[in-house]
Protein backbone atom coordinates (compact mmCIF):
# COMPACT_ATOMS: atom_id res chain seq x y z
CA UNK A 1 0.00 0.00 0.00
CA UNK A 2 1.05 3.59 -0.47
CA UNK A 3 -0.08 6.88 1.02
CA UNK A 4 -2.95 8.58 -0.82
CA UNK A 5 -4.19 10.60 2.14
CA UNK A 6 -3.04 13.86 0.53
CA UNK A 7 -6.18 13.80 -1.64
CA UNK A 8 -8.38 14.24 1.44
CA UNK A 9 -6.26 15.30 4.44
CA UNK A 10 -7.54 18.39 6.23
CA UNK A 11 -10.68 18.71 4.12
CA UNK A 12 -14.22 19.00 5.42
CA UNK A 13 -16.20 16.33 3.58
CA UNK A 14 -19.92 15.67 3.72
CA UNK A 15 -20.85 12.06 2.98
CA UNK A 16 -24.45 12.05 1.76
CA UNK A 17 -25.98 8.62 2.36
CA UNK A 18 -24.59 6.01 4.77
CA UNK A 19 -26.82 3.02 4.11
CA UNK A 20 -26.55 -0.53 5.42
CA UNK A 21 -24.62 -2.29 2.64
CA UNK A 22 -21.14 -1.45 3.91
CA UNK A 23 -19.98 0.85 1.12
CA UNK A 24 -20.84 4.04 3.00
CA UNK A 25 -19.20 2.75 6.16
CA UNK A 26 -16.05 1.89 4.22
CA UNK A 27 -15.98 5.29 2.53
CA UNK A 28 -16.41 7.15 5.83
CA UNK A 29 -13.75 5.08 7.61
CA UNK A 30 -11.29 5.55 4.74
CA UNK A 31 -11.81 9.32 4.61
CA UNK A 32 -11.45 9.63 8.37
CA UNK A 33 -8.26 7.57 8.21
CA UNK A 34 -6.91 10.01 5.62
CA UNK A 35 -7.34 12.87 8.09
CA UNK A 36 -10.53 14.43 6.71
CA UNK A 37 -13.26 15.87 8.94
CA UNK A 38 -16.31 13.89 7.86
CA UNK A 39 -19.99 14.68 8.33
CA UNK A 40 -22.19 11.67 7.63
CA UNK A 41 -25.76 12.63 6.79
CA UNK A 42 -28.70 10.43 5.86
CA UNK A 43 -32.49 10.70 5.80
CA UNK A 44 -32.69 7.49 7.81
CA UNK A 45 -32.52 7.82 11.58
CA UNK A 46 -29.69 6.64 13.81
CA UNK A 47 -31.87 3.75 14.99
CA UNK A 48 -32.42 2.63 11.39
CA UNK A 49 -28.70 2.89 10.65
CA UNK A 50 -27.50 1.56 14.02
CA UNK A 51 -25.45 -1.26 12.52
CA UNK A 52 -23.51 1.13 10.28
CA UNK A 53 -23.18 3.94 12.83
CA UNK A 54 -21.73 1.61 15.47
CA UNK A 55 -18.79 0.74 13.19
CA UNK A 56 -17.85 4.42 12.83
CA UNK A 57 -18.18 5.72 16.40
CA UNK A 58 -14.50 5.05 17.11
CA UNK A 59 -13.47 7.83 14.72
CA UNK A 60 -13.33 11.22 16.52
CA UNK A 61 -13.30 13.10 13.20
CA UNK A 62 -16.65 11.65 12.03
CA UNK A 63 -19.88 13.38 13.10
CA UNK A 64 -23.42 12.32 12.29
CA UNK A 65 -26.46 14.33 11.19
CA UNK A 66 -29.13 11.67 10.69
CA UNK A 67 -32.88 11.65 10.22
CA UNK A 68 -32.64 14.41 7.60
CA UNK A 69 -30.18 16.71 5.87
CA UNK A 70 -28.98 20.17 6.97
CA UNK A 71 -28.24 22.59 4.15
CA UNK A 72 -25.20 24.02 5.95
CA UNK A 73 -23.52 20.60 5.73
CA UNK A 74 -23.55 21.02 1.96
CA UNK A 75 -22.46 24.66 1.76
CA UNK A 76 -19.75 24.78 4.45
CA UNK A 77 -17.46 22.01 3.28
CA UNK A 78 -14.81 21.35 0.65
CA UNK A 79 -16.42 18.30 -0.92
CA UNK A 80 -19.76 16.48 -0.98
CA UNK A 81 -19.65 12.77 -1.79
CA UNK A 82 -23.12 11.78 -2.95
CA UNK A 83 -24.47 8.24 -2.64
CA UNK A 84 -25.73 6.47 -5.75
CA UNK A 85 -29.45 6.96 -6.21
CA UNK A 86 -29.52 10.47 -4.68
CA UNK A 87 -30.91 12.66 -7.43
CA UNK A 88 -28.52 15.15 -8.98
CA UNK A 89 -31.31 17.75 -8.83
CA UNK A 90 -31.87 17.36 -5.08
CA UNK A 91 -32.02 20.67 -3.16
CA UNK A 92 -28.94 19.77 -1.10
CA UNK A 93 -26.82 19.12 -4.20
CA UNK A 94 -28.14 22.32 -5.78
CA UNK A 95 -27.14 24.26 -2.66
CA UNK A 96 -23.65 22.77 -2.69
CA UNK A 97 -23.09 23.68 -6.33
CA UNK A 98 -24.44 27.19 -5.81
CA UNK A 99 -21.94 27.62 -2.97
CA UNK A 100 -19.11 26.45 -5.21
CA UNK A 101 -18.64 23.17 -3.34
CA UNK A 102 -17.37 20.22 -5.38
CA UNK A 103 -19.80 17.31 -5.66
CA UNK A 104 -18.60 13.81 -6.53
CA UNK A 105 -19.56 10.17 -6.21
CA UNK A 106 -17.37 7.62 -4.47
CA UNK A 107 -16.65 5.20 -7.33
CA UNK A 108 -16.02 7.95 -9.87
CA UNK A 109 -13.69 9.74 -7.45
CA UNK A 110 -11.79 6.49 -6.98
CA UNK A 111 -11.53 5.98 -10.76
CA UNK A 112 -10.13 9.49 -11.23
CA UNK A 113 -7.46 9.13 -8.55
CA UNK A 114 -6.65 5.48 -9.35
CA UNK A 115 -5.98 6.48 -12.96
CA UNK A 116 -3.74 9.29 -11.73
CA UNK A 117 -1.83 6.66 -9.71
CA UNK A 118 -1.26 4.71 -12.93
CA UNK A 119 -4.05 2.14 -12.65
CA UNK A 120 -5.86 0.78 -15.71
CA UNK A 121 -9.62 1.24 -15.24
CA UNK A 122 -12.00 -1.33 -16.78
CA UNK A 123 -15.69 -0.38 -16.59
CA UNK A 124 -18.66 -2.65 -17.22
CA UNK A 125 -22.27 -1.55 -17.58
CA UNK A 126 -25.55 -2.73 -19.09
CA UNK A 127 -29.06 -3.48 -17.89
CA UNK A 128 -28.20 -7.17 -17.79
CA UNK A 129 -24.90 -9.00 -17.55
CA UNK A 130 -22.68 -6.35 -15.97
CA UNK A 131 -22.10 -8.26 -12.72
CA UNK A 132 -21.29 -11.50 -14.51
CA UNK A 133 -18.96 -9.83 -17.01
CA UNK A 134 -17.15 -7.86 -14.29
CA UNK A 135 -16.61 -10.97 -12.20
CA UNK A 136 -15.53 -12.95 -15.28
CA UNK A 137 -12.89 -10.30 -16.02
CA UNK A 138 -11.64 -10.24 -12.44
CA UNK A 139 -11.53 -14.06 -12.18
CA UNK A 140 -9.64 -14.48 -15.47
CA UNK A 141 -7.18 -11.65 -14.84
CA UNK A 142 -6.47 -12.98 -11.35
CA UNK A 143 -5.94 -16.47 -12.76
CA UNK A 144 -3.50 -15.06 -15.31
CA UNK A 145 -1.38 -13.60 -12.51
CA UNK A 146 -2.34 -9.94 -12.96
CA UNK A 147 -2.54 -7.44 -10.10
CA UNK A 148 -6.26 -6.73 -10.28
CA UNK A 149 -8.98 -5.32 -8.01
CA UNK A 150 -12.79 -5.51 -8.23
CA UNK A 151 -15.08 -2.68 -7.17
CA UNK A 152 -18.02 -0.50 -8.11
CA UNK A 153 -21.46 -2.00 -7.62
CA UNK A 154 -20.13 -4.83 -5.44
CA UNK A 155 -21.75 -5.77 -2.16
CA UNK A 156 -19.95 -4.54 0.93
CA UNK A 157 -16.98 -3.11 -0.97
CA UNK A 158 -15.94 0.51 -0.50
CA UNK A 159 -14.26 1.13 -3.83
CA UNK A 160 -12.75 4.37 -2.54
CA UNK A 161 -10.97 2.43 0.20
CA UNK A 162 -9.17 0.36 -2.47
CA UNK A 163 -7.23 3.44 -3.56
CA UNK A 164 -4.10 2.85 -1.41
CA UNK A 165 -3.69 -0.61 -3.00
CA UNK A 166 -3.56 0.62 -6.61
CA UNK A 167 -0.10 1.07 -8.10
CA UNK A 168 1.06 1.89 -11.61
CA UNK A 169 0.18 -0.93 -13.99
CA UNK A 170 -2.48 -2.49 -11.76
CA UNK A 171 -5.90 -3.24 -13.24
CA UNK A 172 -9.21 -2.26 -11.63
CA UNK A 173 -12.47 -3.82 -12.82
CA UNK A 174 -15.55 -1.73 -11.93
CA UNK A 175 -19.15 -2.87 -12.23
CA UNK A 176 -21.02 0.38 -12.91
CA UNK A 177 -24.74 1.05 -12.72
CA UNK A 178 -26.37 4.10 -14.25
CA UNK A 179 -26.25 6.08 -11.00
CA UNK A 180 -22.55 5.49 -10.48
CA UNK A 181 -21.98 6.58 -14.06
CA UNK A 182 -23.65 9.89 -13.26
CA UNK A 183 -20.58 10.50 -11.13
CA UNK A 184 -18.29 9.76 -14.09
CA UNK A 185 -20.24 12.34 -16.08
CA UNK A 186 -19.84 14.93 -13.32
CA UNK A 187 -16.06 14.43 -13.36
CA UNK A 188 -15.97 14.09 -17.17
CA UNK A 189 -14.08 10.81 -17.10
CA UNK A 190 -14.59 7.34 -18.62
CA UNK A 191 -12.78 4.02 -18.04
CA UNK A 192 -9.82 3.11 -20.25
CA UNK A 193 -11.59 -0.07 -21.37
CA UNK A 194 -15.39 0.02 -21.35
CA UNK A 195 -17.91 -2.79 -21.82
CA UNK A 196 -21.57 -1.95 -22.53
CA UNK A 197 -23.58 -5.17 -22.74
CA UNK A 198 -27.16 -4.09 -23.51
CA UNK A 199 -29.93 -1.63 -22.68
CA UNK A 200 -33.49 -2.48 -21.66
CA UNK A 201 -36.15 -0.58 -19.73
CA UNK A 202 -35.34 -0.47 -16.02
CA UNK A 203 -35.55 1.85 -13.01
CA UNK A 204 -38.61 3.55 -14.50
CA UNK A 205 -39.46 4.71 -11.01
CA UNK A 206 -36.36 6.96 -11.42
CA UNK A 207 -35.92 7.52 -15.17
CA UNK A 208 -38.80 8.99 -17.13
CA UNK A 209 -37.72 7.40 -20.42
CA UNK A 210 -35.13 5.09 -21.96
CA UNK A 211 -33.24 8.05 -23.42
CA UNK A 212 -32.40 9.52 -19.99
CA UNK A 213 -31.36 6.07 -18.77
CA UNK A 214 -29.03 5.69 -21.76
CA UNK A 215 -27.69 9.21 -21.21
CA UNK A 216 -26.30 8.24 -17.80
CA UNK A 217 -25.01 4.88 -19.06
CA UNK A 218 -23.25 6.63 -21.96
CA UNK A 219 -20.77 8.23 -19.56
CA UNK A 220 -18.92 4.91 -19.69
CA UNK A 221 -17.62 5.86 -23.16
CA UNK A 222 -18.33 9.59 -23.57
CA UNK A 223 -14.93 10.77 -22.27
CA UNK A 224 -12.71 8.02 -23.63
CA UNK A 225 -9.63 9.11 -25.59
CA UNK A 226 -8.96 7.47 -28.92
CA UNK A 227 -5.33 8.58 -29.13
CA UNK A 228 -4.53 6.90 -25.80
CA UNK A 229 -5.60 3.42 -26.87
CA UNK A 230 -8.91 3.30 -25.01
CA UNK A 231 -11.31 0.55 -26.09
CA UNK A 232 -15.10 0.14 -26.19
CA UNK A 233 -16.68 -3.33 -26.37
CA UNK A 234 -20.45 -3.45 -26.96
CA UNK A 235 -23.25 -5.94 -27.40
CA UNK A 236 -24.65 -6.27 -30.92
CA UNK A 237 -28.13 -4.94 -30.05
CA UNK A 238 -26.89 -1.75 -28.38
CA UNK A 239 -24.16 -1.05 -30.99
CA UNK A 240 -26.32 1.08 -33.36
CA UNK A 241 -27.48 3.32 -30.51
CA UNK A 242 -23.93 3.75 -29.25
CA UNK A 243 -22.61 4.56 -32.73
CA UNK A 244 -25.39 7.15 -33.11
CA UNK A 245 -24.06 8.83 -29.96
CA UNK A 246 -20.69 9.38 -31.75
CA UNK A 247 -18.34 7.89 -29.15
CA UNK A 248 -14.69 9.02 -29.30
CA UNK A 249 -13.65 5.35 -29.74
CA UNK A 250 -15.08 3.04 -32.43
CA UNK A 251 -17.28 0.40 -30.75
CA UNK A 252 -16.19 -3.23 -31.15
CA UNK A 253 -18.85 -5.94 -31.32
CA UNK A 254 -17.13 -9.19 -30.34
CA UNK A 255 -17.41 -12.43 -32.28
CA UNK A 256 -19.38 -15.28 -30.73
CA UNK A 257 -17.54 -17.43 -28.22
CA UNK A 258 -15.97 -20.49 -29.91
CA UNK A 259 -18.39 -23.43 -29.78
CA UNK A 260 -15.66 -25.61 -28.29
CA UNK A 261 -15.41 -23.43 -25.17
CA UNK A 262 -17.49 -25.03 -22.41
CA UNK A 263 -18.77 -22.71 -19.69
CA UNK A 264 -19.88 -23.84 -16.24
CA UNK A 265 -22.67 -21.26 -16.17
CA UNK A 266 -25.90 -21.85 -18.09
CA UNK A 267 -27.59 -19.92 -20.85
CA UNK A 268 -26.94 -18.37 -24.23
CA UNK A 269 -27.01 -14.97 -22.54
CA UNK A 270 -23.99 -16.01 -20.50
CA UNK A 271 -22.12 -17.04 -23.64
CA UNK A 272 -22.80 -13.51 -24.91
CA UNK A 273 -21.48 -12.13 -21.62
CA UNK A 274 -18.39 -14.31 -21.96
CA UNK A 275 -17.80 -13.12 -25.53
CA UNK A 276 -17.73 -9.50 -24.31
CA UNK A 277 -15.40 -10.46 -21.47
CA UNK A 278 -13.12 -12.34 -23.88
CA UNK A 279 -12.86 -9.32 -26.19
CA UNK A 280 -11.96 -7.03 -23.29
CA UNK A 281 -9.38 -9.53 -22.01
CA UNK A 282 -7.81 -9.69 -25.46
CA UNK A 283 -7.49 -5.89 -25.46
CA UNK A 284 -5.76 -6.20 -22.08
CA UNK A 285 -3.15 -8.49 -23.59
CA UNK A 286 -4.20 -11.95 -22.41
CA UNK A 287 -3.63 -14.93 -24.68
CA UNK A 288 -6.44 -17.06 -26.07
CA UNK A 289 -5.38 -19.93 -23.78
CA UNK A 290 -5.46 -17.68 -20.69
CA UNK A 291 -8.87 -16.33 -21.65
CA UNK A 292 -10.35 -19.78 -22.33
CA UNK A 293 -8.96 -21.20 -19.10
CA UNK A 294 -10.38 -18.32 -17.07
CA UNK A 295 -13.84 -18.27 -18.61
CA UNK A 296 -14.26 -22.05 -18.53
CA UNK A 297 -13.35 -22.17 -14.82
CA UNK A 298 -15.68 -19.30 -13.84
CA UNK A 299 -18.47 -20.59 -11.58
CA UNK A 300 -20.81 -17.61 -11.65
CA UNK A 301 -21.94 -14.89 -9.26
CA UNK A 302 -24.15 -15.28 -6.22
CA UNK A 303 -27.74 -14.43 -7.03
CA UNK A 304 -27.39 -14.85 -10.79
CA UNK A 305 -28.76 -18.24 -11.89
CA UNK A 306 -26.74 -19.79 -9.09
CA UNK A 307 -27.29 -23.49 -8.37
CA UNK A 308 -27.42 -23.51 -4.57
CA UNK A 309 -28.74 -26.97 -3.74
CA UNK A 310 -30.04 -30.26 -5.05
CA UNK A 311 -32.37 -32.07 -2.68
CA UNK A 312 -34.33 -35.23 -3.41
CA UNK A 313 -33.56 -34.81 -7.12
CA UNK A 314 -34.83 -31.21 -7.09
CA UNK A 315 -32.39 -28.50 -8.22
CA UNK A 316 -32.78 -25.08 -6.61
CA UNK A 317 -31.45 -21.96 -8.35
CA UNK A 318 -30.95 -18.52 -6.79
CA UNK A 319 -31.53 -15.79 -9.38
CA UNK A 320 -32.37 -13.12 -6.80
CA UNK A 321 -30.65 -10.35 -8.76
CA UNK A 322 -33.12 -10.75 -11.63
CA UNK A 323 -35.11 -7.55 -11.05
CA UNK A 324 -36.38 -7.10 -14.62
CA UNK A 325 -38.63 -9.29 -16.79
CA UNK A 326 -35.84 -9.80 -19.33
CA UNK A 327 -33.54 -11.22 -16.65
CA UNK A 328 -36.15 -13.74 -15.52
CA UNK A 329 -36.94 -14.68 -19.13
CA UNK A 330 -33.22 -15.36 -19.70
CA UNK A 331 -33.12 -17.62 -16.63
CA UNK A 332 -36.21 -19.56 -17.73
CA UNK A 333 -34.76 -20.00 -21.21
CA UNK A 334 -31.40 -21.16 -19.86
CA UNK A 335 -33.04 -23.81 -17.69
CA UNK A 336 -35.51 -24.78 -20.41
CA UNK A 337 -32.63 -25.29 -22.86
CA UNK A 338 -31.05 -27.57 -20.27
CA UNK A 339 -34.18 -29.75 -20.24
CA UNK A 340 -34.20 -31.30 -23.72
CA UNK A 341 -37.22 -33.09 -25.16
CA UNK A 342 -37.67 -36.77 -24.42
CA UNK A 343 -35.95 -39.15 -26.87
CA UNK A 344 -39.45 -40.29 -27.72
CA UNK A 345 -40.64 -37.38 -29.85
CA UNK A 346 -44.27 -38.01 -28.98
CA UNK A 347 -43.59 -37.31 -25.31
CA UNK A 348 -42.17 -33.85 -26.02
CA UNK A 349 -40.64 -31.62 -23.34
CA UNK A 350 -41.84 -31.98 -19.77
CA UNK A 351 -42.38 -28.70 -17.96
CA UNK A 352 -40.22 -28.93 -14.86
CA UNK A 353 -39.60 -25.31 -13.78
CA UNK A 354 -41.29 -24.13 -10.60
CA UNK A 355 -40.88 -20.36 -10.55
CA UNK A 356 -40.90 -18.10 -7.50
CA UNK A 357 -41.29 -14.47 -8.54
CA UNK A 358 -42.91 -11.19 -7.52
CA UNK A 359 -42.14 -8.05 -5.57
CA UNK A 360 -42.21 -4.28 -5.87
CA UNK A 361 -43.25 -2.63 -9.13
CA UNK A 362 -40.78 -0.66 -11.27
CA UNK A 363 -43.30 0.12 -14.00
CA UNK A 364 -41.86 -2.34 -16.54
CA UNK A 365 -43.79 -4.22 -19.24
CA UNK A 366 -44.39 -7.76 -17.96
CA UNK A 367 -46.42 -9.12 -20.87
CA UNK A 368 -43.61 -11.10 -22.54
CA UNK A 369 -42.56 -12.57 -19.19
CA UNK A 370 -46.12 -13.68 -18.46
CA UNK A 371 -46.24 -15.46 -21.84
CA UNK A 372 -42.91 -17.17 -21.12
CA UNK A 373 -44.05 -18.23 -17.67
CA UNK A 374 -47.21 -19.83 -18.96
CA UNK A 375 -45.36 -21.57 -21.79
CA UNK A 376 -42.41 -22.93 -19.83
CA UNK A 377 -43.24 -23.19 -16.11
CA UNK A 378 -44.94 -26.07 -14.38
CA UNK A 379 -46.07 -23.91 -11.47
CA UNK A 380 -45.66 -20.30 -10.31
CA UNK A 381 -45.57 -19.06 -6.72
CA UNK A 382 -45.73 -15.32 -6.07
CA UNK A 383 -44.19 -13.11 -3.39
CA UNK A 384 -46.49 -10.26 -2.36
CA UNK A 385 -45.81 -6.74 -3.61
CA UNK A 386 -47.10 -3.91 -5.77
CA UNK A 387 -45.70 -5.54 -8.91
CA UNK A 388 -47.32 -8.84 -8.02
CA UNK A 389 -50.66 -7.08 -7.65
CA UNK A 390 -50.34 -5.83 -11.22
CA UNK A 391 -49.75 -9.25 -12.80
CA UNK A 392 -51.53 -11.71 -10.50
CA UNK A 393 -54.66 -11.90 -12.64
CA UNK A 394 -52.56 -12.79 -15.71
CA UNK A 395 -51.01 -15.93 -14.19
CA UNK A 396 -53.47 -18.67 -13.41
CA UNK A 397 -53.32 -20.73 -10.22
CA UNK A 398 -50.40 -18.74 -8.79
CA UNK A 399 -50.79 -18.39 -5.00
CA UNK A 400 -49.37 -15.31 -3.27
CA UNK A 401 -47.26 -15.52 -0.11
CA UNK A 402 -46.25 -12.86 2.41
CA UNK A 403 -42.83 -14.28 3.30
CA UNK A 404 -39.90 -16.05 1.68
CA UNK A 405 -40.25 -18.90 4.17
CA UNK A 406 -43.82 -19.62 3.18
CA UNK A 407 -43.21 -19.40 -0.57
CA UNK A 408 -40.07 -21.59 -0.49
CA UNK A 409 -41.86 -24.18 1.65
CA UNK A 410 -44.82 -24.28 -0.71
CA UNK A 411 -42.65 -24.55 -3.81
CA UNK A 412 -40.55 -27.35 -2.36
CA UNK A 413 -43.64 -29.23 -1.23
CA UNK A 414 -45.09 -29.13 -4.76
CA UNK A 415 -41.84 -30.23 -6.47
CA UNK A 416 -40.86 -33.77 -7.41
CA UNK A 417 -37.62 -35.39 -8.49
CA UNK A 418 -36.43 -33.90 -11.78
CA UNK A 419 -38.02 -30.51 -11.13
CA UNK A 420 -36.18 -27.18 -10.86
CA UNK A 421 -37.12 -24.47 -8.36
CA UNK A 422 -36.12 -21.09 -9.79
CA UNK A 423 -36.13 -18.04 -7.52
CA UNK A 424 -36.10 -15.21 -10.07
CA UNK A 425 -38.25 -12.31 -8.80
CA UNK A 426 -38.36 -10.02 -11.91
CA UNK A 427 -39.29 -7.17 -9.55
CA UNK A 428 -37.54 -4.96 -6.98
CA UNK A 429 -37.31 -5.90 -3.31
CA UNK A 430 -38.79 -2.81 -1.65
CA UNK A 431 -41.34 -3.30 1.10
CA UNK A 432 -40.87 -6.84 2.37
CA UNK A 433 -37.06 -6.62 2.61
CA UNK A 434 -34.38 -4.17 3.71
CA UNK A 435 -32.85 -4.39 0.23
CA UNK A 436 -32.15 -6.79 -2.62
CA UNK A 437 -29.34 -8.50 -0.70
CA UNK A 438 -31.60 -9.13 2.29
CA UNK A 439 -34.06 -10.90 -0.03
CA UNK A 440 -31.32 -13.14 -1.43
CA UNK A 441 -29.89 -13.84 2.03
CA UNK A 442 -33.30 -14.92 3.32
CA UNK A 443 -33.79 -17.24 0.34
CA UNK A 444 -30.35 -18.85 0.74
CA UNK A 445 -30.79 -19.32 4.49
CA UNK A 446 -34.13 -21.06 3.98
CA UNK A 447 -32.87 -23.32 1.20
CA UNK A 448 -29.85 -24.38 3.24
CA UNK A 449 -32.10 -25.19 6.21
CA UNK A 450 -34.35 -27.52 4.21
Amino acid sequence: MHDVSHYFRGKRITLMGLGLLGRGVGDAAFLAGCGADVVVTDKKTEAELAQSVEQLKKYPNISFHLGGHRIEDFTRCHLVIKAAGVRLDSPEIAAAKKAGVAVAMSTALFAKYAAEEGGKIIGVTGTRGKSTIAHMLYHTLKGAGKDVYLGGNVRGVSTLALLPKVHEGDIVVLELDSWQLQGFGELEISPHVSVFSNLMPDHQNYYTDLESYFHDKANIFKYQKNQQGDALLVGAEIAPQIRAAHPPVEPIVPEALPATWQLKILGEHNRENAALAAAALFVLGLSADEIQKGLESFEGVEGRLQLVAEKNGIKIYNDNNATTPEATIAAIKALDDGNPPSPKASEGRRKNIILIMGGSDKGLDMSVLVDNVQGSCKQVFLLAGTGTNRIKSSIQNAPIYESVGDVVGAAFKSAESGDVILFSPAFASFGMFENEYDRGDQFLKLVRSL
